[in-house]
């Protein structure tokens, strides 16, 4: 326990105003448009897909006792409330009917055996839902929130005495954009087109009451997927407001010392995934903040919110030791992200993070006139540049190196080329470098990806950052995905950080941002 809670007495207050800013659901009736039966098949993605076998109307004629299961597509991806309705068609019931529901983003999550259940994530992220019915001819309203485009209806057990059919079946889909975003002009291509409906599809479906991570699973605010999410938004649906709750949120439930919690839930109460503390995700939320101060010019924000983009900078540079950021300074040892990948040595990223941040915070301090603070933290920048160059740049290679391996990724150029360190011409040549190594290690995920088109576009590399995009997210297209994917690898469809492919998130915050490449770069992306 720390002595004292520095933000005492702000906290109600910052609770009180992202209440004030919660967005109101809006809610559409969504039916099923054709039945479906799932084909195993090697030669698509996950090796499943959908063959149309009728139209759902033809279900809701028949027993479901001889049916015994039916599959329902509903043609898009959607997150809401699935309601059904059993109908007495002989007799009268005289027993409890058992039903179990199964919710799939993709085929390959309705058509894989759940158990024995190998993921280290919780099996009761799966969305199947066993339910026993002791009362029909009314319509049932499961209380478990699905996202998913099928779903499937198995009969577990009734009795023989009666009989019934299935005879409704709709999703109550819930977000909280409010409008569309305009069309791109007709002359776009068409796969960007694609890739930009797509993406904000993804995007629509987290934003909830908050920037969800997954409305399949985590279900919550990640600071890492609001940063991405508040940048797409700005450019699509500008539903600024849902930015605002998710800051006065973090902020109302950071930790005692001033930290904030990688992640936190609304439900029962507000309340922060206690002890979940991501140095990269915290100093992503001072980026946060200024793109949306800068958005909306809501100064009255920034100024509530100082003292936490001071706080994340105070327990950051409390690591830097002559210019570096050293994660093994104090104990225990910091949790950097940055990647789903295996092996990844982040030493390189996190100092070009912080020297973005310190930056970028010196950015919005200025905007509220506090000139003392903006100097300060643009003076420690620059001494963390000089150390970062000597540390980590190897001019001989054109490449920035990371850790006592000297490892070679993609990541670490592209930190080093956000925060500035390298010149112009330096960042170029890391990049292209890079790009041509066969050894470097690769981004495994969207989130990832996405700064390394950053990183590109700084460099003027705008063939590259396009054809990063319309390969990457262009091959999730390719491969039927009606929303974008929490992790990718175009070499492993079953790639999964949690060992089992159907717990991955299938429409994923972070991998909104084409959207927001498309529409903020119209010469790149757009001609």
């Amino acid at each position: 326990m720390f002595a004292q809670d520095v933000f005492t007495q702000q906290r109600a207050f910052w609770l009180l105003e992202a209440e004030r800013s919660k967005p109101e659901l809006h809610k559409e009736i969504c039916y099923p448009v054709r039945l479906v039966n799932a084909i195993n098949d090697r030669t698509v993605w996950q090796d499943w897909r959908m063959e149309s076998v009728g139209d759902p109307d033809v279900c809701y004629q028949m027993s479901f006792k001889e049916k015994q299961q039916v599959l329902f597509d509903f043609g898009r991806h959607l997150t809401g409330y699935l309601t059904f309705r059993l109908t007495t068609l002989s007799r009268v019931q005289d027993a409890p009917i058992k039903l179990r529901f199964i919710g799939a983003e993709v085929p390959s999550e309705v058509s894989t055996p759940f158990d024995p259940y190998p993921g280290t994530l919780s099996r009761g992220w799966l969305q199947d839902e066993i339910i026993t019915i002791t009362e029909i001819d009314r319509d049932i309203t499961l209380p478990r929130r699905f996202a998913c485009r099928y779903v499937k209806v198995e009969l577990l057990g009734a009795s023989a005495d009666f009989d019934f059919a299935l005879s409704k079946i709709y999703v109550t889909a819930q977000t909280s954009v409010q409008v569309r975003p305009s069309s791109l002009p007709e002359s776009t291509e068409t796969k960007i087109k694609q890739i930009d409906l797509t993406a904000l599809e993804t995007l629509k479906e987290c934003m909830q009451t908050v920037y969800e991570d997954g409305p399949k699973r985590d279900q919550r605010l990640w600071i890492g997927d609001l940063y991405l999410e508040s940048l797409a938004n700005i450019y699509t649906y500008k539903q600024l407001s849902l930015t605002r709750r998710c800051l006065y949120l973090l902020a109302g439930l950071s930790a005692e010392d001033g930290r904030l919690h990688a992640n936190v839930f609304e439900h029962p109460i507000p309340h922060p995934q206690t002890g979940t503390f991501c140095m990269d995700y915290s100093l992503l939320y001072n980026l946060t903040l200024l793109d949306y101060v800068k958005a909306t010019g809501d100064m009255q924000t920034a100024e509530d919110l100082f003292p936490v983009v001071e706080m994340q900078l105070h327990h950051a540079l409390s690591y830097v030791s002559n210019g570096l950021f050293d994660q093994h300074l104090h104990e225990p040892r910091l949790w950097l992200f940055f990647d789903w990948c295996d092996g990844f040595v982040p030493d390189a990223s996190i100092q070009g993070l912080l020297i973005l941040a310190l930056n970028r915070s010196a950015e919005l301090v200025r905007m509220i006139g506090r000139k003392a603070e903006a100097n300060k933290w643009t003076q420690l920048a620059r001494k963390m540049k000089i150390a970062a160059r000597r540390a980590y740049y190897r001019p001989d290679i054109g490449l920035v190196i990371s850790g006592d391996g000297q490892q070679i990724s993609y990541l670490s150029q592209s930190w080093m080329i956000l925060s500035g360190v390298l010149s112009p011409k330096e960042a170029r040549r890391a990049l292209e470098n890079v790009m041509q190594s066969p050894s470097a290690v690769r981004p495994r995920t969207p989130y990832a990806w996405h700064y390394v088109i950053e990183a590109a576009i700084t460099c003027n590399m705008h063939h590259e950052a396009r054809k990063l995009l319309t390969d990457y997210w262009g091959g999730m297209l390719d491969k039927g995905a009606d929303t974008f994917w929490e992790v990718y690898d175009p070499a492993d469809s079953s790639l999964s950080p949690y060992h089992f492919a159907p717990v991955n998130s299938y429409c994923h915050a972070w991998s909104c941002t084409p959207a927001y490449f498309i529409r903020r770069y119209p010469d790149i992306f757009q001609q």
